[in-house]
């Protein structure tokens, strides 16, 4: 009776907070199925007085009112209570814990009918890419890999019949500023990674841990830390391949990048579309969550042992079709490989509320839907209490911490990190305007080689030369350039690169809103008012608040929105003009920086990180510049960094002379055109 009683609070509790979980569901129908077989026992009892009898049915009505002031909250829960309410699978093991728990040996249960089996749906838009057939055929036997099974686990007695995944979740709600949110890691053995490249203390302290043994990770680092490096090596040092990475589409090639830079001795493949472009024998799997569907078929056949989920709180809602997948693919790695590398990165792990720890924890493997599972359960055991305890809720925090969550911010690691530091984040235009952009691409080297063969065929048969002519490059590139400053017709490269910004416009905002939701307040530069106009579309049909700074504003209306900016904590991003906002603006509350188009020198790229790179700056400031992959976006990049090099050794002193922005178009245009010479 009083397990009932005590049960029945719990779910009255969780329905008054609106958290009707499927685990209080499943404890809602267990308490409504010993409720009735109580009943039946305490009226079928001929020992004791029908004082006694009439005392118990009292209570079980007190208890069945609470049912029934709890089910009218939520239809799902009112269902329960009907005689022909199917009980779960779940239901029906919470039922057995909690009577064990108290000693009673439960009935043997019939086994449900086998529900008859409906013709099978053919999966939506399944693939299975022809290379991904070839590896099969060319090592069909990969058997399940059991030689590192953990010991299974001890039965719980002190717990059973509790439930715990709302105390867990409260345990969070209820820590103190000086709880730990991160579980103990282990000192660095080295801060080198393949291929020379030296790793951040902080970054190296995940891949030992990794080395070590350990296997899950919810790797919560604020962005600016190196997640993503931190999760391919610690898949080299679990020499967890192949390994799958499910990541959003605006950073997937950013990640094949940077396998290639912090693992280069390792195969990745990126799968678009159908897949007909992966490599099936590649070390490394990168997806996206957007085509996922078409391809967990034959990921749950391919032998991963680990698996990385990039912007993990993506899959928050269980119920949604990419979270599905996301768990469904986690089960089946873990039922081959049973200690894969698990790894979910996020910066912002909760969005609305506490609950959506939920379907992180249970990719990790963490728990179930109704339960703690494995080394969790096990932890819990070991601390000796129970959630009636009031030791519980710090001792049950640090032992899901110690499952491995990992969470550090910049400020807590500024000495690990430069105080301002560029990274490159290049996005695939695969779309529409993608092929657009490299038809006239295309287009544009296809006018400069006319050029050039026309100056050639000038010069008559006594010049002819074997080789391409750098210095005749150079003169049509300055044709060139001449001709697109004077005239405003026809392709050229000031409007090349104005296509491409407004194709990154949609990627960029969406990085934008993901940092804005992960690590506050954000600056987003452009160069076009129309991409501006597009990413504050972005912004706005997202939720998220934003400042707009432009040329063509008066001082008092551009002061107002500065200060929303400075001021307001729902305003998340500042959408600033590059050439307007680039200068004289203090925005340092604000430590990471979105550049959606690239300036054509670094003096303008500076100044603009510069508003936030300022005395009154707490923290490492982290400009995250937008490349379009395999277009002129990238070659300009370089060449902006390249020519930022002339420049400090001009102003240390060398010879050299500082660039102007005519340099870099120049310079692109040569290259454009050389390229297209020696194809």
């Amino acid at each position: 009776m009083s397990v009932l009683a005590r049960t029945v609070r719990e779910v009255e509790a969780a329905a008054e907070r609106g958290r009707v979980t499927p685990s209080v569901r499943t404890k809602f129908q267990v308490v409504a199925l010993l409720l009735r077989d109580e009943r039946e026992r305490v009226r079928a009892e001929e020992s004791g007085s029908a004082t006694h009898r009439a005392e118990q049915l009292k209570r079980l009505d007190g208890i069945a009112q609470i049912l029934a002031r709890t089910a009218v909250r939520d239809a799902g829960m009112l269902a329960l209570l009907g005689e022909d309410a199917v009980v779960s699978a779940a239901a029906r093991t919470l039922k057995r814990e909690i009577l064990e728990g108290l000693g009673i040996e439960p009935e043997p249960e019939e086994e449900p009918p086998a529900e008859p089996q409906a013709a099978a749906a053919a999966p939506e838009r399944r693939v299975v890419p022809q290379s991904v057939i070839s590896r099969q055929l060319a090592n069909p036997f990969l058997a399940p890999d059991f030689s590192n099974a953990p010991p299974p686990p001890a039965r719980p007695r002190r717990l059973a019949g509790w439930e715990l995944l709302d105390p867990l979740l409260n345990s969070f709600e209820r820590a103190g500023g000086g709880d730990a949110a991160c579980m103990p890691l282990p000192a660095p053995s080295s801060l080198r990674a393949a291929g020379g490249r030296e790793l951040m203390p902080h970054q190296a302290q995940v891949v030992a841990a990794a080395a070590a043994g350990h296997r899950t990770y919810l790797l919560a680092d604020e962005p600016g830390l190196g997640k993503t490096a931190q999760a391919l090596l610690a898949a080299e040092a679990a020499n967890a391949y192949p390994l799958l990475v499910v990541v959003p589409s605006v950073v997937k090639t950013n990640w094949a990048r940077e396998a290639g830079i912090w693992t280069p001795h390792r195969t990745a493949t990126v799968v678009h579309g159908n897949g007909e472009t992966v490599d099936g024998f590649a070390d490394i799997v990168i997806v996206n969550y957007e085509v996922l569907d078409r391809h967990v078929g034959w990921f749950g056949d391919f032998g991963f042992r680990g698996m990385v989920v990039d912007e993990a709180h993506f899959i928050k809602n269980k119920t949604s079709q990419r979270s599905q997948h996301v768990l469904e693919l986690a089960d089946r790695i873990r039922a081959r490989f049973p200690r894969p590398l698990l790894m979910a990165l996020t910066g912002t792990p909760l969005i609305n509320d506490i609950d959506d720890f939920l379907a992180i924890w249970q990719f990790l493997g963490w728990i179930d839907e109704g339960k703690p599972l494995g080394d969790l359960m096990n932890a819990l055991e070991e601390t000796g209490l129970t959630p009636a305890d009031p030791g519980f809720y710090p001792a049950a925090r640090r032992c899901v911490v110690e499952q491995g969550i990992v969470r550090r911010r910049k400020v807590d690691v500024a000495a690990d990190i430069p105080a301002r530091r560029i990274a490159d984040l290049p996005v695939e235009l695969d779309d529409k305007a993608g092929r657009s952009i490299r038809a006239a691409e295309q287009e544009l080297a296809r006018r400069l080689v006319k050029r050039y063969e026309s100056a050639l065929a000038a010069r008559g048969s006594a010049d002819v030369v074997e080789e391409i002519d750098r210095e005749l490059v150079r003169k049509v590139a300055r044709w060139e350039l001449k001709d697109a400053t004077a005239s405003a017709t026809g392709e050229n490269v000031f409007s090349m690169m104005r296509r491409i910004g407004q194709a990154k416009a949609g990627p960029a905002a969406d990085y934008a809103a993901q940092l804005a939701r992960s690590a506050g307040k954000v600056v987003f530069f452009a160069k076009h008012v129309d991409v501006m106009d597009a990413a504050e579309e972005s912004f706005t049909r997202q939720g998220i608040g934003f400042s707009s700074i432009r040329g063509d504003q008066t001082p008092s209306a551009r002061q107002k929105q500065i200060d929303a900016f400075v001021n307001d904590p729902d305003v998340a991003v500042a959408v600033c003009s590059l050439t307007a906002a680039g200068v004289g603006l203090n925005l340092q509350v604000a430590s990471n920086i979105v550049l959606a188009e690239l300036s054509w020198t670094d003096a303008e790229q500076t100044q603009a990180i510069d508003r936030s790179h300022r005395i009154g700056q707490t923290e490492p400031v982290t400009a995250w510049r937008i490349i379009a992959a395999q277009t002129l976006d990238s070659r300009i990049a370089e060449l902006i960094d390249s020519k930022a090099g002339l420049a400090a050794r001009a102003l240390d002193g060398s010879d050299e002379e500082v660039s102007s922005s005519a340099d870099v178009q120049l310079e692109a245009l040569v290259a454009l055109l050389t390229d297209a010479l020696s194809a």
